[in-house]
């Protein structure tokens, strides 16, 4: 059926590629209407407390992405007449400051300990604002007004909190997702022209790439939105993982053009060759991929489908429109031929075949530490570190954590039925845990005999709605510390003793669940990345130990690639370990089963064990080292470029991991298949099997010694 399809396509090129650019129309528009997600914890399952404290924090309270205005060493009448002018600002609900409690005229000192506490610095010359919005946290009227209150920003003013980092986030990720597909692709660009044998190849092979990426970026729009993680690497990432199916191709087809007088049988017969092969290497990368869906973090089902996805359409791509726009273009690529950088690798193989048993054992004797190294990697969980600080929202993050002593913000919501005394004890003993610097709560500002109806609108739109009541508690220690989490143990036991079925929210009790969630998900993601990779692979080759070898040899790789981290001392981000496992996992391990093909190919035709190896390792590492430098390249040029860490450790990971695959699968693969070959040939079925080509069966081609003979 294969080799019908590629007769056809090869016949009618012009059809095939009209086709391909129509289908680009709708794939445009429909990634111009994908909304994007710039908040990882909404990605949080929706059954943890922490995430039901946001959500009625944001339903009822519409607090869940407020914001905190500082000024500093301004008079009154500045800071009132700028809560004033923030108040006007479309979808800002409420602006809270001292002078709604207290009155703007009442001095600093005379004002009661618990709002000096809140609303003011340590220092005293430095105050805040809590303003809220009308709509839902890190929507995009919620994101357009905080925009628009920093445009009311100076050096004196600064605004802090969950919604205005995510703003910042949405700023810059918009600003360079752009550049960093144009980086990615220009560097791609540069590294294939010099290592191809043509200045045009590499223009034609990124053209259907292009297209495949615009088809998978278009129908994203199906989800809804894609978080802006996926959206900056996505394109990318796909770049990377799937160009080497384009090289494997075009080095078939070149093979093939040798053996054949028409060009449309060779191109024909090469993707033929290659179909199954192409196929059984692109599913492991799409297995690696859909092991992301199974975690419990949203996020990763977010990339992974997205991903995979896109493996997909770039597969399908390479296999039925690469072909008709090399045929379209060869006259082209041909003309404007070169001389490759390329180097001769025998030098090389010759070399780690004299020290096959001393890398074998080199490798036994790595796998161990290296485990242990990667597994102490420094992981930070909290936005803040994944921003520049020259950003206004870090400024104000720094403000707070240096004058207001505010690391981070919880808010416990509680019934409102609960007596007035209950709740100034439940409030003390919360004010007297360690780390607590303030706490803003109804009664505690007010005392328990003030009735409500003489109650400002804002405090008790902040403080008390639809039957709860919520306490704002302000922690000295920042997120995702031990300390943090320590005092929320605490801050839970005192707060259910008094409603058991009260919450505990924030960024704080978000980001501990956060780390909770992703340990799971990294122990998850691991396991089935690397079984349903095992599986596919002893499928595709009938193999038992086929499948440890190479699986074995990609997770050392993976192993080596955290461990620099470690040794170097670089924080990592909560995703990298568990996008890289399984992402440096499914795209590189196809250089494992390249080679591996290559040296069971040469041994189905009758070549000694030695020939068989070094032939095999001389045609693989010129695909091997083009795929490779090809994604170091797109990942490293982003990691360049990049202001957000997370984004910048993720591609910095994938760029370090795809030359240390390279190097593993060369020196370490290759030994280790010779020395075992013995093992691999009782447990593989028909490993040396001398099997008739299949396409040969159909007649559709004819070589070039038939038309000599006939002519």
């Amino acid at each position: 059926m294969i080799q019908k399809i590629a007769k056809w396509e090869a016949c009618h090129p012009k059809i095939v590629v009209t086709v391909a650019l129509l289908l680009l129309i709708p794939s445009l528009i429909g990634f111009l209407c994908t909304g994007v997600n710039y908040d990882i914890l909404s990605y949080l399952p929706e059954e943890l407390e922490s995430v039901q404290g946001n959500r009625v924090l944001d339903q009822t309270f519409h607090n869940a992405g407020m914001s905190i205005v500082i000024v500093e060493d301004m008079p009154a009448k500045y800071t009132a007449a700028l809560k004033e002018e923030i108040g006007t600002i479309s979808g800002v609900s409420a602006v809270l400051w001292v002078d709604d409690i207290a009155g703007g005229q009442v001095p600093v000192a005379a004002l009661p300990d618990a709002l000096q506490q809140i609303f003011y610095s340590r220092d005293g010359d430095k105050t805040m604002m809590l303003v809220q919005y009308d709509s839902a946290c890190s929507t995009d009227d919620m994101l357009k007004a905080v925009k628009q209150i920093k445009t009311l920003c100076n050096e004196k003013t600064f605004i802090s909190g969950m919604s205005a980092i995510t703003e910042d986030t949405k700023e810059i990720a918009d600003k360079q997702a752009p550049i960093y597909v144009t980086v990615a692709v220009l560097l791609a660009l540069a590294v294939m022209s010099l290592m191809m044998e043509s200045w045009i190849l590499p223009l034609v092979i990124l053209a259907a790439l292009g297209i495949a990426i615009l088809y998978n970026m278009g129908t994203n729009f199906f989800l809804g939105e894609i978080s802006f993680i996926t959206q900056a690497i996505a394109a990318v990432l796909q770049l990377g993982v799937t160009m080497d199916y384009s090289i494997f191709l075009m080095d078939r087809y070149t093979e093939e053009k040798q053996k054949f007088a028409d060009r449309t049988d060779a191109m024909a017969v090469a993707v033929s060759k290659s179909f199954t092969a192409l196929i059984g290497s692109s599913l492991t990368t799409v297995f690696g991929f859909v092991a992301l869906c199974f975690m419990q973090l949203g996020l990763g089902f977010d990339l992974g489908f997205v991903m995979a996805k896109g493996v997909v359409f770039g597969i399908l791509t390479v296999i039925l429109v690469l072909p008709e726009i090399i045929l379209l273009s060869e006259n082209r690529i041909n003309k404007y031929r070169h001389r490759s950088i390329l180097p001769s690798f025998t030098g090389v193989n010759r070399f780690v075949f004299k020290s096959k048993k001393v890398l074998a054992v080199l490798f036994v004797l790595l796998l161990l530490p290296a485990y242990i190294v990667q597994n102490n990697a420094d992981v930070y969980y909290n936005m803040d570190k994944a921003l520049p600080n020259h950003l206004i929202s870090i400024q104000g993050l720094n403000k707070l954590k240096n004058d207001f002593n505010m690391a981070t913000t919880q808010f416990l919501i509680v019934d409102d039925t609960i007596p007035a005394g209950k709740l100034m004890q439940l409030e003390t003993e919360i004010q007297n845990l360690d780390g607590i610097s303030s706490v803003l709560a109804y009664n505690s500002i007010l005392g328990p005999a003030v009735p409500d109806d003489i109650i400002p609108d804002a405090l008790l739109e902040i403080c008390k709605k639809d039957g709860k009541q919520m306490i704002m508690v302000n922690s000295a220690y920042g997120a995702a510390t031990e300390e943090l989490n320590t005092q929320l143990t605490q801050m839970e036991q005192i707060v259910k003793r008094y409603d058991e079925s009260a919450l505990i929210t924030g960024e704080g009790a978000l980001t501990r669940d956060l780390i909770t969630t992703t340990n799971r998900d990294f122990l998850v993601t691991s396991i089935l990345s690397v079984a349903a990779i095992f599986i596919l692979i002893a499928v595709c080759f009938k193999s038992v130990t086929l499948p440890i070898l190479l699986v074995l040899s990609i997770e050392f790789a993976i192993w080596i690639n955290l461990s620099f981290s470690t040794l170097m001392g670089t924080e990592i981000s909560f995703v990298s370990p568990t996008v890289i496992n399984c992402v440096q996992l499914g795209a590189t391990v196809d250089y494992a089963i390249l080679l591996t093909t290559r040296f069971h190919e040469e041994l189905q035709a009758g070549r000694p064990k030695k020939d068989a190896i070094l032939n095999a390792m001389q045609a693989a590492e010129r695909s091997i080292l083009q795929s490779a430098s090809v994604f170091f390249a797109a990942t490293f040029g982003v990691y360049m470029i990049c202001d957000i860490s997370l984004i910048q450790g993720i591609c910095a990971l994938l760029a370090r991991g795809s030359v240390i695959s390279a190097l593993v699968i060369v020196l370490f693969l290759a030994p280790l298949l010779y020395l075992c070959e013995g093992g691999i040939q009782k447990t593989t079925y028909g490993w040396r099997e001398n099997k008739p080509i299949q396409w040969r069966k159909h007649n559709l081609f004819k070589k070039k010694s038939e038309v000599q003979s006939n002519a």
